[in-house]
């Protein structure tokens, strides 16, 4: 399991601000334990070079994060606005 590195204080402010913090927790969750579960809609972003990823907070926000397998931890670097 990946260590999920603490958020940002305007991570978190932003989380609040959207009343996303549930959802978000309940992401991060799956995240650890299945990080291939469907819910998550993970996705390797272009450029792929720069090895940022993505998953579905839900239809409208998505988490933008770095994975570094040497430390096998995750740091979460946005909260964006994901429109379909």
């Amino acid at each position: 399991m990946p260590n999920i590195l603490p958020l940002t204080p305007k991570l978190k402010r932003k989380l609040v601000k959207h009343n996303l913090t549930q959802k978000y927790n309940k992401q991060i969750s799956l995240l650890t334990v299945n990080p291939s579960h469907p819910s998550l809609n993970i996705e390797l972003l272009k450029p792929k070079e720069r090895g940022i990823y993505s998953f579905r907070i839900d239809l409208k926000f998505r988490v933008l994060f770095f994975f570094s397998p040497v430390k096998n931890a995750i740091q979460v670097i946005a909260i964006t606005v994901h429109y379909r």
